[in-house]
C-alpha cells in the first residue's frame, strides 16, 4: 500500500480551497470549471487509495460506476477549461473588439459552461461505446475506466484531449504575441476593455500553457504506453465488444513487472500535479495573499473578542440599572448662595413662599403678593460673579412648587405652632445646612414671609 497517495490526494483538493474565493466573486466559470473537476478527482484518488489500499475486491460497484466516469470527464474537461482561458486572454489583447458589452459576457459565460461542463458530459456518453467491460480494480489505487483498445478508442478517449490541448496552445501563442506587441501600452490597453492586470493576464495565460503542456505529455505517454503493452484490437460489430459487459476485472500489482507498476504510479500522480500547478499560480497571487490578511484579521478579531473580559464586553445588571436611572434623572435647581436660611420654622418642614399665597385670617381669605423681583435680581448678580466650580446642584423636590397653602384653623382642636404645607420635605437634601434657630409664631399672626429664589443655567 502507498499509504501517501491518500494524504497527497486530500492536501491537494483542500489546496484548491484557497483561490475559490477570489475568482467565485470573478464569477470566472472557466477557472472555476477547473477547481471543481480537480477537486472531484482529488476526492476520488484519496478515497479509492484508502478503500482499496490493501484489496482488489469489488467493495462499492456503485461507487466505481460513478468515479469512473468522473474520471474520464475530467480528462476532457481541465484542457477545455484552459481553451476557454486562453481564448479569452486571446480576445482581450487583441484590437478586434473595442469594448465589452453585458451581453457579450453572458455569451462568454454560456460558451464556458458548455465546453466546461457540457463536452465531458458527452464523452463520458460517448465512452460507453468503448467500455469493454464495467470497470477495473487494482489494488492500491482503486476502481479505473475500462476502454476497449481500439481505432474508436482512440478517437473518443485519447485524441480529443490531445486536440484541445494543442488549440489552447495555439491561443496561447496568440495572446502572448499581442502582449509583445503592446507590452509598453499593455496595462492600459487591459483596463480599458476588461478588469485584468498585466499580473493577472501573465498568470493566467502560464497557468495554461503549463497546463496544457503537462496534460498534452501526460495524454501522449499514456497512449504510447498503452499501445506498446496492448495491440490495437479491431472493432467488429456492437455485441462483440460489450460481450460479458457486467464483468469487473480485479488486479493485484504486485503481480505485473516493474515496469508496470512504474508506470501506473506515474500516472496516478497527473491529477496532483495539476492542481499543484494551479495552486501555484494562483494561491500566492496579490488577490489571494489579500484574502489572507482579511480572513486572519476575522480570526484574530474574534480571538481577542474572546479574551476580552466580560464586564467590559456586557455590562452587569446593576450597570445597565443604573445607566437607565441616569438618563431619566429629574430636573436640577441651582442650591449656590445666596442662600436663603429661616429663623421661624422647624427644621422637619420647610415650605416655599410663592409669589402669591392664599392664608386664612378671620373666617376670610386674603392674598398677599410677594415681591420677587429683589430675589432674581440679588441671585442672578451672585451667579454671574461665581465661577462654575462653586456651583452646585441639588435633585428637584416637590417642595420646590411655587404654591404651598395653610389650612384654616379647626375649633375643635388648637392651633398648631407650625404651619402646614402640601408638600413637605422629607429629609434636609434639598437643603445642605438647616436653619438651627426658630422663631414661634402667633397662631392669629400672619404667615412668616420667605424669599423665593430661581437660578438661570
Amino acid at each position: 500500500m502507498h499509504y501517501e497517495l491518500p494524504v497527497v490526494a486530500f492536501i491537494a483538493a483542500t489546496s484548491l480551497l484557497l483561490p475559490l474565493t477570489w475568482h467565485w466573486q470573478a464569477k470566472n466559470v472557466a477557472i472555476l470549471s477547473i477547481i471543481f473537476w480537480l477537486f472531484v478527482e482529488n476526492i476520488i484518488y484519496g478515497v479509492d487509495a484508502i478503500v482499496w489500499g490493501n484489496t482488489a475486491e469489488v467493495k462499492i460497484p456503485i461507487w466505481c460506476d460513478i468515479t469512473t466516469k468522473l474520471i474520464i470527464g475530467g480528462q476532457f474537461a481541465l484542457p477545455a477549461a484552459c481553451l476557454c482561458v486562453c481564448i479569452h486572454l486571446e480576445r482581450v489583447a487583441s484590437v478586434r473588439a473595442a469594448h465589452t458589452t453585458l451581453k457579450d459576457k453572458k455569451r462568454r459565460n454560456i460558451f464556458e459552461f458548455v465546453m466546461c461542463f457540457g463536452l465531458p458530459v458527452i464523452f463520458m456518453a460517448l465512452h460507453y461505446v468503448v467500455q469493454g467491460h464495467r470497470f477495473d480494480i487494482a489494488d492500491g489505487y482503486g476502481c479505473r475506466p475500462t476502454t476497449y483498445f481500439s481505432v474508436a478508442g482512440i478517437f473518443i478517449v485519447y485524441l480529443p484531449s490531445i486536440v484541445l490541448s494543442l488549440a489552447c496552445l495555439v491561443y496561447a501563442g496568440l495572446a502572448l504575441r499581442h502582449f509583445l506587441i503592446r507590452r509598453i501600452t499593455f496595462a492600459a490597453h487591459l483596463a480599458s476593455k476588461s478588469a485584468l492586470t498585466t499580473s493577472r493576464y501573465m498568470r493566467l495565460i502560464l497557468m495554461a500553457i503549463m497546463q496544457m503542456i503537462w496534460t498534452l505529455s501526460v495524454t501522449s505517454f499514456s497512449l504510447s504506453y498503452t499501445a506498446s503493452v496492448i495491440p490495437i484490437r479491431p472493432w467488429t460489430n456492437w455485441a462483440d465488444v460489450h460481450s460479458d459487459f457486467l464483468r469487473v476485472d480485479q488486479f493485484v500489482m504486485g503481480i505485473f513487472p516493474q515496469r508496470v507498476q512504474t508506470a501506473y504510479y506515474v500516472l496516478w500522480w497527473t491529477v496532483p500535479a495539476s492542481t499543484f500547478i494551479f495552486v501555484a499560480f494562483f494561491a500566492f497571487g496579490k488577490e489571494a495573499v489579500e484574502q489572507y490578511k482579511a480572513a486572519f484579521s476575522f480570526c484574530y478579531r474574534l480571538v481577542a473578542r474572546k479574551d476580552k473580559p466580560t464586564t467590559d464586553a456586557w455590562p452587569s445588571q446593576s450597570n445597565t440599572k443604573n445607566q437607565g436611572l441616569k438618563s431619566f434623572q429629574l430636573p436640577l435647581h441651582n442650591i449656590a448662595e445666596p442662600r436663603l436660611t429661616r429663623s421661624d420654622s422647624s427644621a422637619s418642614s420647610t415650605v416655599i413662599q410663592s409669589p402669591t399665597s392664599k392664608y386664612s385670617k378671620n373666617g376670610m381669605e386674603r392674598t398677599i403678593d410677594t415681591t420677587a423681583s429683589y430675589t432674581h435680581s440679588h441671585t442672578r448678580t451672585s451667579l454671574e460673579s461665581r465661577s462654575d466650580a462653586d456651583v452646585t446642584f441639588a435633585v428637584y423636590s416637590p417642595s420646590s412648587s411655587p404654591v404651598a397653602l395653610r389650612f384654616p384653623d379647626s375649633p375643635l382642636y388648637p392651633p398648631s405652632p407650625t404651619p402646614h404645607s402640601v408638600y413637605t420635605v422629607p429629609s434636609l437634601s434639598a437643603f445642605p445646612q438647616p436653619p438651627t434657630t426658630t422663631t414661634p409664631t402667633s397662631p392669629r399672626g400672619p404667615p412668616p414671609q420667605y424669599y423665593r429664589y430661581s437660578s438661570r443655567f
